[in-house]
C-alpha cells in the first residue's frame, strides 16, 4: 500500500478500501471538532499502475533496455515502486502537477505534510513548491522525512521545510542526548532547525524497543516530549507493539503490507500515560518549544535531568528521566546557576512541584534529593518557582 496509486486513482484518489473523499472529508471535521487536525504523507513515488505511467511516460527514467527504473534509497532498493524523474524533458508539467497535489488535499483541509525523503529529490524543487504552496495558504506545514547526513538535514531546514525529524531515535544514552540536543538547540541551528523527536516510524523499530518492556516505552516516550517541542509517535507505539524482523529495525507485521485494526484498549497499554504527558505539554508552554533548555547537573550516569523554559520565562519546567532499567534511582537534581522568570525578575529556582502528585521539594544547597522507580514512572516533570 505504500507504493502510491492503482487503477482507480493516483495521488489525489482515496483508495477504495479506506473509503471515498467524502468519507475523508467527514475524517478532517470530526478531528477538528476534537482539537485535532489530519496530516498526509507526501511521497514522490509510483505504484507500476499509477494513472501517470500511461498517461505521462515521459516523467519516468528509463533503463537503456527501455524498461523503467525503480527507486532506491541505498542501501534499500523498492523494485515495486518507480519514481518520476523531476529533472526530466517535461520537469516543468511535472512540477506543477505535484504542486498541484499538495493544494488538492490543502482544500479538503489538510495542513500538515509529512515528505516521505525529500533529500533523494533536487532542493530547487522543494523550494519552489513549498514557496508556491505557503504563497496560497502560509499555515501549511511540511514535515522533512530525512535520515541523510547532518548537513542534508540542515539544508533542508534552510529551504523552507518547517520541521525535521532527527537522530533521537538512535541516542539513548545520556551523553549522546546532551550532545544531540545541545547540537540542535543551539546556534546557529536554533534560528531554522526545528526538531521534531519521533519514537518509531513506520520503517524503524529502535533496537531498544525490541524487549517490549513498559518502561522503556515510558522513558522515551516522556524524553521525546519534553526534549522537543514537537514529538510523535507511530501506529502500535502505546500498545507496546515490538515485534522485529529478526535481526533488523523494522517491524515484522508493518502496515506498509497490510491494513492493521488495532484493540486500542487491550491490557498493558500506555496510552493514559501519553495522554498524560501530552496535557503536561498543554499546559506547559515550557515544554511547547526547543530552544530554552538547560542540562542540569545530576549525579547518576544513568539518569538525564533538564530545565526549560518558555519563551516569556514566565513557565519553567524541571525533568529527570531514568535512562535503565535497573533501579530505583536516587540521585542529586543540582540547578547550579540556573536562572528563570522574565527578564526583568529572574532569579534562581527555590522550590519545585510535580506536576502529577503536586507533591513540592524545597531546594537546599542549589538543589533537591530524587528518587525514580523506573517500574511505575521512569519520568519526573516539576513546574519550578523562584
Amino acid at each position: 500500500p505504500y507504493a502510491i496509486g492503482s487503477a482507480e486513482g493516483g495521488h489525489d484518489a482515496v483508495h477504495p478500501e479506506l473509503g471515498t473523499l467524502e468519507d475523508f472529508r467527514r475524517l478532517v471535521r470530526a478531528c477538528a471538532d476534537l482539537g485535532l487536525e489530519v496530516a498526509l504523507d507526501f511521497a514522490i513515488q509510483c505504484a507500476p499502475d499509477h494513472p501517470w505511467l500511461a498517461q505521462h511516460p515521459e516523467w519516468f527514467k528509463r533503463r537503456p533496455d527501455g524498461s523503467i527504473q525503480y527507486a532506491e534509497n541505498p542501501p534499500k532498493k523498492y523494485e515495486d515502486i518507480v519514481n518520476p524523474d523531476l529533472y526530466g524533458p517535461d520537469n516543468e508539467r511535472l512540477w506543477k502537477a505535484l504542486r498541484d497535489v499538495v493544494l488538492f488535499w490543502v482544500a479538503q483541509g489538510v495542513r500538515i505534510f509529512r515528505v516521505d525523503n525529500p533529500h533523494t529529490k533536487p532542493f530547487p524543487f522543494w523550494e519552489w513548491l513549498i514557496r508556491e504552496v505557503q504563497s496560497i495558504d502560509p499555515d501549511v506545514i511540511f514535515l522533512s522525512e530525512a535520515f541523510t547526513r547532518p548537513k542534508m538535514m540542515k539544508a533542508l531546514a534552510k529551504l523552507g521545510f518547517n520541521q525535521s525529524y532527527t537522530y533521537f531515535t538512535w541516542r539513548t544514552s545520556k551523553e549522546e542526548l546532551q550532545a544531540y540536543v545541545s547540537e540542535i538547540t543551539g546556534y546557529p541551528e536554533r534560528e531554522y532547525f526545528r526538531p521534531n523527536f519521533f519514537v518509531n516510524t513506520p520503517d524503524i523499530l529502535p533496537l531498544h524497543l525490541q524487549s517490549g518492556e513498559p518502561w522503556i516505552f515510558k522513558a522515551r516516550v516522556a524524553l521525546a516530549a519534553t526534549l522537543s517541542g514537537n514529538y510523535g509517535i507511530y501506529n502500535g507505539f502505546e500498545l507496546l507493539e515490538h515485534e522485529p524482523i529478526p535481526g533488523k529495525e523494522e517491524y515484522l507485521n508493518s502496515e506498509k503490507y497490510e491494513l492493521k485494526v488495532r484493540d486500542w484498549n487491550q491490557p498493558g497499554n500506555i496510552k493514559t500515560y501519553v495522554g498524560g504527558l501530552n496535557r503536561m505539554r498543554r499546559n506547559n508552554a515550557a515544554l511547547l518549544q526547543s530552544k530554552n533548555l538547560r542540562f542540569a547537573q545530576v549525579d547518576d550516569t544513568e539518569v538525564i535531568g533538564f530545565v526549560k523554559e518558555s519563551a516569556s520565562g514566565d513557565n519553567a519546567v524541571a525533568v529527570a528521566v531514568a535512562l535503565t532499567p535497573a533501579g530505583p534511582r536516587e540521585f542529586w537534581f543540582h540547578f547550579g546557576d540556573i536562572e528563570i522568570g522574565p527578564s526583568t525578575e529572574r532569579g534562581r529556582v527555590k522550590f519545585i512541584e510535580n506536576l502529577v502528585s503536586g507533591e513540592r521539594h524545597v531546594l537546599e544547597w542549589g538543589g533537591v534529593r530524587l528518587r525514580i522507580d523506573q517500574q511505575q514512572d521512569p519520568a519526573l516533570l516539576f513546574r519550578c518557582f523562584t
